[in-house]
């Protein structure tokens, strides 16, 4: 696989806020590392300004630690037990009069008590000099409420002993109990703006890389103009990451496997929609694959295109005016498709139907010959 990063240069973060879904970025931030990107600073809001702290202080193993065994008591001050039956509606196993109790407490209190994520923080940070010493820049993104202004908080020039305040300040989401911090109400920055590409904008950044979550909050990226000398990428998720509250360890797991899979899509160039694919070559190499391997494909194809069987397709005419563009419109290929897209979109649609493993990168030969050994062993092919 070839890099498609030029690793000469440094590179700006900017970490979306997301709640339960950041565990995604500390997975991207894995392959970045692992790739050898250099990152000069991070402008994050939320999860994305905790997750920050940890990059800034290069702590990778910390931060792999915290999400995969991150839970709800870990946040706020509740019952693992109670979030996970109402996530599964399993109402029997719930004890109604503690959870009726319970949620008049949270409503009297104005939110969930966010103790344990305080007590997070504290342990993040209990050392503020490894911050303050970093070479990398962090920037938190909150609102204060106090001065009814957003603020993008330089989190290494905080006086001594606020940087967990700052960072708590901009995580401060409207469902959870909110106390002043050095005298000041404080709200979480996502809802002011979620994206905040334009604060590595101020401050001069000409390579920036977002990592989105699809949080809640206010997308001011979109507003922003991007000067003609700045280059931004994105790495995104092509799957549901679950809620913002569903601090579930199973699902942060899988999210942090996602954001790894995703980031290396994005360095490597890979190809598939579900998929990671390392598919080099150009458009007529894979149509005489395609044409090449139709035998194996018609399980599927005389499944869509004809009841009449295989026999009765003949021609390259055939295939490019009626089988391929009736298979993309099955696929869901977007307009404009070309037969590279369509030949992994065939793949990746067997494989799915197969279950083969996801997360690991393929070769298109590799991944060819794992539907190959499958239909060999499944009863859908036969």
């Amino acid at each position: 696989m070839e890099l498609k990063l030029d690793l000469e240069k440094e590179y700006g973060l900017v970490l979306e806020g997301g709640g339960a879904k950041g565990a995604y970025q500390i997975g991207a931030w894995k392959a970045l590392k692992e790739a050898g990107v250099k990152i000069k600073g991070v402008a994050g809001v939320s999860v994305g300004s905790l997750n920050g702290a940890l990059i800034c202080m290069d702590d990778l193993e910390r931060a792999e630690e915290i999400w995969k065994n991150i839970d709800y008591s870990k946040v706020m001050a509740v019952s693992d037990e109670t979030m996970k039956a109402l996530k599964n509606k399993d109402f029997k196993s719930l004890n109604l009069p503690e959870l009726i109790n319970g949620g008049l407490q949270v409503v009297k209190d104005g939110g969930f008590d966010i103790a344990p994520l305080k007590n997070l923080i504290a342990e993040v940070v209990e050392d503020e000099e490894k911050i303050r010493s970093s070479q990398r820049e962090l920037y938190a993104v909150t609102y204060s409420v106090s001065d009814r202004k957003e603020l993008a908080v330089d989190i290494r020039a905080q006086e001594p002993g606020t940087i967990k305040d700052m960072l708590l300040a901009s995580a401060y989401f409207m469902a959870f109990k909110n106390e002043k911090l050095g005298g000041k109400r404080y709200m979480d920055g996502g809802g002011f703006n979620n994206v905040p590409i334009n604060v590595l904008l101020d401050h001069g950044y000409k390579d920036i890389i977002v990592i989105r979550i699809y949080g809640w909050g206010f997308d001011k990226e979109r507003v922003v103009k991007i000067p003609d000398d700045v280059t931004v990428s994105h790495i995104a998720p092509r799957q549901d990451l679950g809620g913002i509250l569903e601090f579930d360890k199973k699902l942060a797991r899988r999210n942090m496997t996602m954001g790894y899979y995703d980031a290396k899509r994005f360095l490597y160039g890979l190809s598939g929609r579900v998929y990671y694919l390392d598919a080099p070559n150009t458009e007529p190499y894979y149509f005489d694959k395609m044409m090449s391997e139709m035998e194996l494909l018609k399980y599927y194809i005389k499944d869509v295109v004809t009841e009449e069987g295989m026999e009765t397709l003949t021609g390259y005419r055939t295939f490019t005016e009626k089988v391929f563009p009736r298979l993309a419109e099955e696929l869901k290929l977007k307009e404009g498709w070309d037969y590279k897209e369509l030949y992994l979109g065939l793949l990746e649609d067997l494989a799915k139907r197969l279950k083969i493993r996801r997360f690991k990168i393929y070769t298109v030969e590799s991944f060819f010959a794992e539907i190959r050994k499958k239909i060999k062993q499944s009863e859908w092919m036969q």
